[in-house]
């Protein structure tokens, strides 16, 4: 798998690694992934990490989330969390090749978005839309599998405040509401195998507030994928 992914790095222009600097390399140079992005073992639940051989951590099991799965790529630490600042905030939407790359070499993701029906992206208020000017993970999934996007189902109702500034169970609070199926679609999300995919995930508090929603209309399988899990 990590033969593929390099591969496909390689095909982007040669220009400086954001990691090493190395010169000529790609947005990641190739051993840069192979330092930094190698897979771990993760709960199926909440992709924390756990020891080699168990499928879900404790707190999954005590009290399931309301996905059937969630798999990150990476950690969110260095370099891809300065990475994803540059992306995120600084516009560097050109990343978002290589960030659907290391996501897809990661365990079990290539078969959830194989067995998906729909890939639908976080979508963000209209307010931070229009301060931010772009939907980094609408971005990132039209670079990972675009034939299977629906960025028109779910809608962000309400704006919330900053997550980083709250505790777990303030933002558990926060994010209630903020997430409605478009009326349009509501009928058709029934049945249906749905990836959920955001950029990073810390508590999983915006993840699982849209799980929820897509529950009530009947979604069949829920995957919360992401490029970054805080640990």
């Amino acid at each position: 798998m990590f033969r593929q992914l390099l591969s496909g790095l390689s095909r982007h222009i040669p220009s400086q690694c954001a990691v090493c600097h190395a010169w000529p390399a790609r947005p990641v140079c190739d051993d840069c992934v192979q330092r930094f992005g190698q897979p771990v073992a993760r709960c199926r639940s909440c992709a924390l990490p756990v020891p080699s051989g168990m499928l879900r951590c404790g707190a999954c099991v005590r009290q399931p989330p309301p996905v059937d799965q969630a798999l990150a790529a990476v950690a969110y630490d260095y370099p891809w969390a300065g990475l994803m600042t540059q992306f995120k905030f600084q516009e560097q939407t050109g990343w978002a090749r290589s960030l659907a790359l290391l996501m897809r070499s990661a365990p079990w993701v290539e078969p959830a978005l194989e067995a998906a029906d729909w890939l639908l992206p976080m979508p963000l208020s209209a307010q931070r839309l229009q301060t931010r000017g772009f939907n980094q993970t609408l971005v990132l999934a039209r670079a990972l599998e675009p034939d299977k996007l629906r960025a028109e189902v779910l809608l962000r109702v309400r704006e919330t405040p900053p997550q980083s500034s709250l505790s777990r169970r303030e933002r558990r609070l926060a994010v209630r509401g903020a997430y409605a199926v478009e009326p349009a679609h509501a009928a058709a999300v029934r049945g249906k195998r749905i990836v959920l995919l955001d950029d990073v995930m810390t508590t999983g508090a915006t993840l699982h507030e849209a799980a929820k929603v897509l529950r009530r209309q009947g979604a069949a399988h829920i995957t919360a994928l992401v490029f970054a899990r805080t640990e």
